[in-house]
């Protein structure tokens, strides 16, 4: 299927509508469907008004309820795997503004449990020096002073021992240097700290590890329930449990090629030292 973020949108409301449609035509109420999915009226509606987006698996039972032709329910289920993904573009971010992008991933990572990050490219807001995060929103509009208040806040959450955090980068995204030596090495040492917390996990994938699959973005995974993917435009999300399977399994593959605890910590302090000499 080829991708069109203006379809994103689109589509939630065309599978809302087909799926009224498809009741209508098979003369159920909303009532006896849902009696036949096993689901509630209330959640039929939500589905039919638009007010909640059906997972690809929800669409898969209300079809078979219909008795939906198999030609018909692969279309359709297609149409739900494009609903449960949102385009969400840099532009359109930046005209809301910077700062509420950071409570809308506030938001993200306090309802989540476990956390894994992705990062083939750079270190991420939760893990950065307030210098690193300042050297890094030079391209962004806005409060800039405001915006690395808020990400130092968002730290925080790293002490919630009731959540777990995996955070995978390669050897480029630690030593990609956006500030001077000095500051690179003073963010290489936070690293060292941040992985000394109980229910933190930081591995880094050296240069020269050999790895069949190419790392092709960064992404996080929030549980099992949502993955974003970022590129230099925006991000994507999706819902769709298919996507957030893959996502595991690639996050998995990656996470059996980084080093881990004190080897790690050997590394980056190494690095770090390098960094001071020069």
């Amino acid at each position: 299927m080829s991708f069109d973020p203006g379809q994103l949108g689109r589509s939630k409301a065309d599978l809302a509508q087909t799926l009224r449609e498809l009741r209508r035509q098979a003369g159920l109420t909303g009532d006896r469907l849902a009696r036949r999915c096993n689901m509630s009226q209330s959640q039929i509606s939500k589905f039919e008004t638009g007010r909640r987006i059906p997972s690809p698996v929800d669409v898969e039972r209300i079809l078979r309820a219909l008795g939906t032709p198999p030609e018909l329910a692969d279309e359709v289920t297609a149409l739900a795997r494009v609903a449960n993904t949102e385009w969400q573009g840099k532009r359109s971010s930046w005209r809301q503004g910077a700062e509420k992008r950071q409570t809308e991933l506030r938001s993200l990572e306090s309802e989540a449990a476990e956390l894994r990050y992705f990062l083939p490219a750079m270190i991420t807001g939760l893990l950065a020096t307030p210098e690193y995060m300042a050297a890094g929103l030079g391209h962004v509009p806005g409060d800039r002073a405001r915006i690395v208040e808020r990400k130092v806040a968002r730290q925080a959450v790293l002490h919630d021992t009731s959540k777990t955090f995996t955070f995978l980068l390669s050897e480029q995204a630690v030593r990609w240097s956006i500030v001077p030596a000095p500051d690179m090495a003073h963010q290489i040492d936070r690293l060292v700290i941040v992985s000394r917390l109980p229910n933190v996990r930081i591995g880094v994938i050296p240069t020269g590890t050999v790895i069949p699959r190419g790392p092709m973005n960064t992404f996080t995974v929030y549980d099992e329930r949502l993955v974003t993917v970022e590129n230099f435009t925006g991000r994507i999300v999706f819902r769709d449990f298919r996507d957030i399977s893959e996502h595991l399994s690639v996050f998995a593959m990656f996470e059996e090629c980084a080093l881990f605890g004190d080897e790690l910590r050997q590394l980056l302090s190494r690095w770090a030292d390098e960094l001071r000499d020069l």
